[in-house]
């Protein structure tokens, strides 16, 4: 059965004047997670990635790192939403002194509950978007390959939560702890696409702990 591994992009560039960009750990993190994967012995890696800098980069490292000549495929259903316009329009926090993760996770909660657009795109077009392009994605693979995507944190959390069915409060739970260049599985078979690993990060354990990031 095909395997679909998620990545997380690198650590981007957080705070400095071009967010997009990775930052010298996100690199590192993105090579790093190519050597995981080469490790794993995937099966002729279709290549996948968003349209972000940080994306396309990762995914970059990340085949040089682990050997793999396929070419790279790019989709924008694969992006991530705009933070800085969701922190812009859902702006309060609950919490007394909120740190930038708890406005995010407000702000994210009331986007979901919210049937208005933010960016030009509602939570709902957002989740169907990436469940359209995963879908796309295990036909093309058939049987015996498999896939590698680089991609987002909340794109990541958005498909868990359409495939375990979780309440919008789960997704921003899930959200929240995702890793820096974590790897999540999803395996295709006759019944469709399940969720078989999530946010897995052991390749920065040990004396590479100093890799893990969240945000």
């Amino acid at each position: 059965m095909p395997l679909i591994c998620l990545v997380r992009h690198g650590q981007a560039s957080f705070g400095a004047d071009d967010y997009d960009a990775l930052s010298d750990l996100g690199r590192t993190q993105a090579t790093a997670v190519g050597h995981e994967l080469a490790r794993r012995g995937l099966r002729d890696p279709h290549l996948m990635a968003g349209t972000l800098t940080r994306q396309h980069d990762t995914a970059r490292l990340i085949a040089d790192a682990a050997g793999f000549k396929q070419p790279l495929n790019q989709d924008a259903r694969w992006n991530e939403y705009d933070h800085l316009a969701l922190l812009a329009r859902y702006s309060s926090s609950s919490q007394p002194s909120p740190s930038v993760q708890d406005m995010l996770d407000d702000a994210l909660l009331a986007w979901m509950r919210d049937p208005g657009a933010v960016g030009g795109q509602s939570w709902a077009a957002f989740a169907e978007g990436a469940a359209a392009a995963l879908a796309e994605l295990a036909v093309v693979l058939g049987r015996g390959r498999d896939a590698v995507v680089v991609t987002s944190g909340g794109l990541l959390a958005a498909l868990c939560g359409i495939l375990l069915s979780l309440p919008h409060e789960g997704v921003v739970a899930l959200n929240r702890v995702t890793v820096n260049a974590s790897v999540t599985t999803l395996v295709v078979g006759g019944s469709g696409t399940s969720l078989l690993t999530f946010n897995e990060h052991a390749h920065f354990a040990g004396d590479r702990r100093h890799l893990l990031t969240y945000r």
